[in-house]
């Protein structure tokens, strides 16, 4: 940022001078007036106080100025994009890799830069671990990204990401570092896998600048489970685990050291069914019933489930849950798994803090993503594509058969989203955590044209 002119700089020097030349006017008209005062005297027979007195004139006073009005503050908004799962199958990296083995995830996510770019925060949610270094990425059973991911995001506008989810140690705890430094490294923020207990517990942090003052945004993540893998016996805080009672012990926390929001992201439910789960509503409603969490974001599911309103929230009006945002990013589809999993849901909301007051959930929308495998897997927002259905190569009518489906699953109590935002202020900024220095086992599948045969988180 640039650096204001301090008050022993020339703008003082100015101000000064002009202090100086103020007084200098100011000290002759007084002289002058009783200049004028005494000549009065002696050429007046009669001086003031005697007989036939006549009174000397007075020298005119200047108004005393009227203080400028303070400015009325304003509120402060900002909003928030999150969206589904980043599931990179193998025939996903294969799509994002050229001829000479260089991996850019960029071309399959360029459609969604302004809905991304649009959001003050924008936060993805990391179904996989990153490859440790000197391993290659891989497929089912045991996920592990290629680490391009992360810088693909961070450069397309993605602030952070929850990391908490059943593939979190499908690679150990190296997978669980790799993914945290990857994160760390690209400026990013992360929460649900940590690197010591200490890390653990403390949230994600992003501080937004709006209307002169900072808001600041706290980020939790816990999952359901590791798919039966063993949390690493020498890291029992690597990965955070649902349990409603610490998730709202966390919330508090944030709250209490200063959070004006707070978001929980939730890993949870069944793969494949809009259908919740028990451990989905229950931890949901003691969430809203502590009035601590703003809004909760789920994962896991990837199909897209229902967006609702729930409980007491914070100010008493019912807490906002997206209970499952389908896939971002993925080779499933009907072909494998289920026709729903070509689709995700980009979660829009908006917050406002009026002066003096908490910071409230405004506004929520939704909007329907989908993935077009045949073109290499390119992301699109189905607003976009069904504008102009020649930009992909899906049928008008499989793009209209699509966005019912998104329609169908989220309900009525949240409006769709047509068009991206536009960002409010600058860029948020990502406090680092603590130490960041630089189940039952899957069952689903997917298979690309080739005949690859890929498992789902």
């Amino acid at each position: 940022m640039p650096r204001h002119a301090s008050d022993d700089g020339p703008h003082s020097s100015r101000r000064g001078r002009r202090r100086l030349l103020l007084g200098v006017g100011a000290s002759s008209v007084v002289a002058a007036a009783l200049a004028t005062i005494a000549l009065s005297t002696v050429l007046e027979p009669d001086a003031p106080g005697s007989a036939g007195a006549t009174p000397a004139a007075e020298v005119p006073s200047s108004p005393a100025p009227s203080p400028s009005p303070s400015p009325t503050p304003s509120p402060a908004v900002f909003s928030l994009v999150a969206a589904g799962d980043l599931l990179p199958h193998n025939p996903v990296v294969r799509s994002a890799t050229d001829g000479d083995g260089a991996i850019d995830f960029g071309p399959l996510l360029a459609a969604l830069d302004p809905w991304v770019q649009g959001a003050d925060l924008a936060l993805c949610h990391m179904e996989v671990p990153v490859a440790p270094k000197g391993s290659a990425p891989s497929g089912y059973p045991l996920f592990a990204a290629p680490s391009e991911l992360v810088g693909d995001l961070a450069e397309q506008g993605w602030d952070g990401c929850s990391t908490a989810s059943n593939h979190s140690v499908d690679r150990g705890y190296d997978g669980v570092r790799a993914t945290i430094r990857a994160l760390a490294d690209a400026g990013m923020g992360y929460v649900g896998t940590a690197e010591s207990a200490e890390e653990r517990d403390e949230p994600q942090l992003y501080v937004l600048e709006r209307a002169e003052r900072e808001l600041t945004v706290a980020h939790l993540s816990a999952t359901y489970g590791l798919n039966g893998l063993p949390m690493p016996a020498d890291a029992p805080w690597a990965v955070d685990l649902i349990d409603a009672d610490r998730l709202v012990e966390q919330a508090r926390a944030a709250r209490d050291d200063g959070a004006d929001v707070v978001l929980v992201s939730l890993h949870a439910g069944v793969e494949y069914t809009e259908t919740l789960t028990e451990q989905q509503t229950d931890v949901v409603e003691k969430l809203a019933a502590s009035t601590q969490v703003d809004l909760v974001i789920g994962h896991h599911a990837h199909v897209p489930q229902s967006i609702d309103r729930v409980g007491d929230g914070p100010q008493g009006d019912g807490m906002w849950v997206a209970y499952g945002l389908g896939n971002l990013l993925s080779n499933q589809s009907s072909a494998c798994c289920d026709v729903r999993t070509s689709n995700g849901v980009m979660l829009s909301a908006t917050f406002t803090q009026e002066p003096e007051e908490e910071t409230v959930l405004t506004d929520l929308r939704w909007t329907g993503t989908t993935v077009d495998i045949p073109a290499g897997h390119r992301v699109h927002a189905l607003p976009d594509v069904l504008d102009d259905t020649g930009s992909t190569t899906l049928s008008a009518d499989d793009l209209e058969a699509r966005q019912q489906r998104v329609a169908d699953a989220v309900g009525h109590a949240a409006k769709q989203r047509k068009s991206p935002a536009e960002p409010t202020g600058p860029a948020p900024e990502v406090l680092p955590r603590q130490d960041s220095a630089g189940g039952s086992g899957s069952t689903e599948r997917d298979t690309d044209s080739t005949g690859d045969t890929d498992s789902t988180g």
